[in-house]
């Protein structure tokens, strides 16, 4: 696809999934969630307001870092009439996910660190799993994969075997 004009004011769905980099079906995701809005022509195609390339590369850089789409919602939601970021937004924002993001590496870390002690399910109420099972608590409601069992399946393997 052609670069869209630097001075076109509206892009199209395809040529704003060419300019960001972002799939059509990721673009109306968004759209879906609130993230980004369009508007409609009167053949009922989307049309996104030029501005809508930044508000896509805060969502996409929201992402990388790990930011929920909520919260990337919610700071765009703030800013006002729904305009797009600039860099002081950005420095603002990023700032108040800074804690987020020092408790979710926090957890990586533990995770990484312990991680030898796990065989990966977690729910298998082996004697050690200090991720999902420490100190073995799913073992005293029975054998076997007590996080995957349905209640019925449960009561049955209650029941003694002859």
């Amino acid at each position: 696809m052609k670069k869209p004009a630097f001075d076109l004011k509206e892009l199209s769905v395809g040529q704003l999934a060419a300019r960001s980099g972002v799939p059509v079906t990721a673009l109306h995701f968004y759209e879906e969630k609130g993230l980004i809005h369009s508007r409609r022509t009167t053949g009922n195609q989307r049309r996104y307001s030029r501005d809508t390339l930044r508000r896509v590369a805060f969502i996409r850089v929201a992402q990388r870092v790990g930011i929920p789409l909520r919260m990337a919602r919610e700071a765009l939601d703030g800013l006002p009439e729904g305009r797009t970021p600039t860099r002081e937004d950005w420095a603002r924002l990023s700032a108040g996910w800074r804690t987020e993001l020092d408790t979710r590496i926090d957890q990586l870390v533990r995770l990484r660190d312990d991680l030898s002690d796990c065989i990966g399910c977690g729910c298998l109420s082996i004697d050690k799993c200090v991720l999902r099972n420490r100190d073995d608590r799913l073992g005293d409601e029975g054998a076997g994969p007590r996080r995957l069992l349905t209640d019925r399946l449960a009561d049955e393997s209650h029941v003694a075997t002859p």
